[in-house]
């Protein structure tokens, strides 16, 4: 769904965990541990004649699992400890905007990314929060619904007219990637002709 630039496993890791919920990614975090520490705690043997292959891939195994057992449950909690910020951020926000509606004025446009996908994350959807668009047409935020992916972009407040261009090409990349639907989320206004385009189609303004 996501064209990403490529990064280490360090921080995918840490990225796959700062998108669960805190409490999955400290589970991944023990999990990680015990299973590792036991393949670690494993004697590694002796090598015997015609088996150097077979002693060569044990002991590289022992090895990646003495570090590994340290590492992963590392990246796993640092993620959770993401994960855990991120969600207390976007409450706050919420409950900012739906106390006083003119704190919407003043957000920076991650901020309004966040506080979208905890609207819809109380609605109900499973959300990932996908990094600000940019290559992969503009979607800031992926949706899980019962009824399959949907996408979601922002329009930040200053964006005050939304026209017809990123509405159609939303809707683009939803037929790539067959979702079910999308949303095109702003606190403007938009123009006729992106109401007119919208008209009938899976995609919400």
């Amino acid at each position: 769904m996501e064209l990403r630039e490529k990064q280490g496993w360090p921080k995918t890791l840490m990225g796959l965990a700062a998108r669960l919920p805190w409490w999955l990614g400290l589970a991944l975090a023990g999990l990680a541990y015990l299973g590792l520490h036991h393949l670690a705690q494993k004697p590694i043997g002796t090598p015997q004649p015609g088996q150097m292959g077979g002693f060569a891939l044990s002991a590289a195994t022992h090895g990646l699992a003495l570090v590994g057992q340290y590492l992963l449950p590392l990246f796993f909690g640092i993620g959770a400890l993401l994960s855990a910020f991120q969600r207390g951020k976007a409450a706050r926000l919420y409950a900012a905007v739906a106390s006083r509606p003119g704190a919407l004025d003043g957000m920076s446009w991650q901020d309004f990314e966040i506080l979208v996908g905890e609207y819809f994350r109380r609605q109900g959807y499973g959300v990932t929060d996908n990094g600000g668009g940019g290559a992969d047409g503009g979607v800031d935020v992926v949706l899980q619904g019962d009824d399959g992916v949907h996408l979601v972009q922002c329009k930040h407040w200053r964006a005050l007219r939304v026209g017809v261009q990123p509405v159609r090409e939303l809707y683009g990349v939803m037929a790539a990637y067959g979702a079910a639907g999308g949303f095109v989320v702003t606190s403007g206004e938009f123009t006729e002709d992106a109401q007119r385009f919208a008209e009938g189609l899976t995609l919400t303004l």
